[in-house]
């Protein structure tokens, strides 16, 4: 058997990045693919043996890397905002840097394609937000509440501004993103 041909799975996870920004992940065929890819069907059809697994491996891989992401630059020892601001403009970075990766996660939340094992690693790679949620209520600086739905605010205001700027083509300026995290930080430290 031939080995897998890393370039060709890049050319398959691109061309499907870019179908899902246009036409949406329900939209989109394998042979469309195929053909964005610049491959023979049949050959995609080796790659991966259907549409739900070729979505599951893409999902698996944009999970990690923006994973992978979020903490660079935090240490533990930093004070609890400073290191949240951190975490929170390394995901701002991300969904700007790699807005295609981003559209095409949020659609698969959304979708019947991904399956309960993507699920679940999905849930193990966002441990460490829920790590640092709960650190900042055990210091007292956040909100007594659900992790989840700290972590729900905290993160939805950029996921939706990076989308709408970059539909409406607006500018994000320094200024608009330390705007938008002291909003945030408004909305979830504790009290006085």
């Amino acid at each position: 058997m031939k080995p897998r041909d890393e370039h060709k799975i890049e050319q398959i996870f691109q061309a499907t990045l870019v179908l899902v920004k246009e036409k949406g992940l329900a939209g989109i065929t394998m042979s469309e693919i195929a053909s964005a890819a610049k491959i023979a069907t049949g050959t995609l059809y080796i790659y991966f043996e259907s549409k739900e697994k070729l979505i599951n491996d893409l999902f698996t891989r944009c999970r990690k890397t923006s994973a992978e992401t979020y903490f660079k630059g935090y240490h533990t020892e930093q004070p609890f905002k400073d290191g949240l601001k951190i975490v929170w403009l390394n995901l701002f970075d991300f969904r700007i840097e790699h807005f295609e990766e981003a559209v095409f996660m949020d659609q698969c939340y959304h979708s019947p394609y991904i399956t309960e094992s993507t699920k679940e690693l999905t849930k193990k790679l966002i441990q460490p937000l829920y790590k640092l949620v709960e650190r900042g209520m055990e210091e007292k600086l956040l909100k007594k509440m659900d992790a989840f739905m700290l972590l729900i605010f905290i993160f939805s205001g950029l996921n939706e501004f990076v989308k709408h700027s970059f539909y409406s083509e607006r500018k994000i300026s320094k200024s608009s993103k330390e705007e938008l995290f002291n909003l945030m930080w408004d909305g979830i430290k504790a009290s006085s």
